[in-house]
This record gives C-alpha cells, sequence and structure tokens, in this order.
C-alpha cells in the first residue's frame, strides 16, 4: 500500500509537469503562506490542505505559490532571532527557506518542504534530514546554506517580508490570496482562489459542486493557530 507521501508526491508531479505552461503570471492568483516550521496548525495546513492545490492540474495552473518561512519569530536588534517553538524551529525555517533558495522551482522546493512538515505532523521532525534520500535530492546546498551566512539572510529576508504585511499578521497559518489575508477562514482558500481567478476558462475544480465536496480533514489541532502573543499550542512531541 503506497504511503501518504508517495500518494502525495504522485499528484503532484502530475499536476506540475502535465497542466498547459501558456498562463502568464499576469493571470495567475497569488497565494502566499506565512508559517513557522513547528506551529502544529502550519503542518497541518501545509500537510492536509495545501496539496488540494496540485490534484487538478488546471488549478495549480492558475497559482503562483509563495511560502514565506519566518511566522512568529522575532528579531532583536543586533539581528539574532527567537522562535516561538524554540532553536529546533529556528533552524526547520531556516532549512526550509534554504530549499526555496536552493531549489527555486516549486516541482522541488514544495515537495521538500511538505515531506518535513508532514514529519512535523507526525511528531517526528528530527528526522527532517531523511527527506533528502525519499526525495533523491543532493543534502550538499541545503548544508552550506543553513550552515553559513546565506541561511541567515534568507530568514531576515522573510522577516522583512512577514512585518511588511498589510493588515500585519496574528498568527500562522496566515493565508493570503492576492493580497488579502483570509483570517480564521484559510482552510476554505480554494474558494477565494477560484473567486479571485479573472482568466478565461476558470478551472472545473472552481464549480461550486466540486467546493462542497472536497473531503474535509479532521486535523490533529482542529481550526486552530499559533498566535503572536499568547498560549503556544501543546505539542505531543514537545
Amino acid at each position: 500500500m503506497a504511503s501518504p507521501t508517495s500518494t502525495f508526491f504522485s499528484f503532484f508531479f502530475l499536476a506540475l509537469f502535465l497542466f498547459s505552461p501558456s498562463l502568464s503570471d499576469d493571470d495567475k492568483v497569488s497565494l502566499e503562506l506565512y508559517y513557522e516550521s513547528l506551529c502544529p496548525y502550519s503542518a497541518n495546513f501545509i500537510v492536509n490542505y495545501l496539496p488540494q492545490i496540485f490534484q487538478d492540474d488546471e488549478l495549480a495552473s492558475i497559482v503562483d505559490l509563495k511560502l514565506v518561512p519566518w511566522g512568529n519569530a522575532k528579531l532583536s536588534a543586533n539581528g539574532t532571532f527567537t522562535c516561538q517553538h524554540g532553536k529546533y524551529e529556528c533552524l526547520l525555517n531556516t532549512v526550509e527557506a534554504c530549499a526555496i533558495d536552493a531549489w527555486p522551482q516549486l516541482s522541488k522546493h514544495f515537495p521538500y518542504i511538505y515531506c518535513v512538515e508532514e514529519l512535523v505532523y507526525q511528531g517526528e521532525y528530527r528526522e527532517w534530514k531523511s527527506c533528502f534520500e525519499k526525495l533523491d535530492l543532493d543534502s550538499k546546498p541545503i548544508d552550506q546554506c543553513y550552515h553559513g551566512d546565506r541561511g541567515k539572510e534568507l530568514e531576515l529576508q522573510y522577516a522583512a517580508e512577514t512585518n511588511k504585511l498589510q493588515p500585519p499578521h496574528q498568527y500562522v497559518p496566515w493565508v493570503v490570496v492576492d493580497g488579502e489575508p483570509l483570517y480564521e477562514d484559510y482552510e476554505n482558500f480554494l474558494s477565494y482562489i477560484c473567486k479571485a481567478y479573472k482568466g478565461n476558462n476558470a478551472p472545473g475544480t472552481c464549480t461550486q459542486a466540486y467546493l462542497n465536496t472536497i473531503r474535509k480533514v479532521e486535523p490533529k489541532n482542529k481550526h486552530g493557530a499559533c498566535y503572536k502573543e499568547g498560549v503556544i499550542p501543546t505539542l505531543a512531541y514537545m
């Protein structure tokens, strides 16, 4: 029986490589995810919701997805930063930032980030290096990035992007479609993508009938978020 990870990758690569690339960037709907690696709600969204985009090649072709791994981390005046869920979160935020930088193609960096976040979701995040082998990826560019200056540069860049959000983000996952935050309705992001699309020939998945049939995932931590201030959700593996 295929694992959830391998099943997802099958859907993902089918969507990434079979859709028509003729759609210009101007016609695409921007989808931005501001998150932090060890927030259980971020992991839940990446593992159980975001892959819905890639299960249909037409839908994938109209979306311009951007991931911003910074979240609720705090930047000090001296350029150092602390993360809401501790040092390991800072490490994985940087690792995922390095993956986006080393493999700019969505078809490479998203499967890797999905793999890491699936381990977070399963409480096995310390096994994150196993994702290189699972995906047949060279670990060297990521190792050099997060051990060197480049990793910090990327995190400072994502800190600036997150801090410039208007309105400011209140929690993560913070999902933005065409510049508009979805707030607590972020799990319903597909509907917002369909409404925002202004091009011709909307994907068949944008019919209300289909949106009503989307499988509702029962996450471990339902309808939650990691807030900038307040109680940190309890993680079973901490």
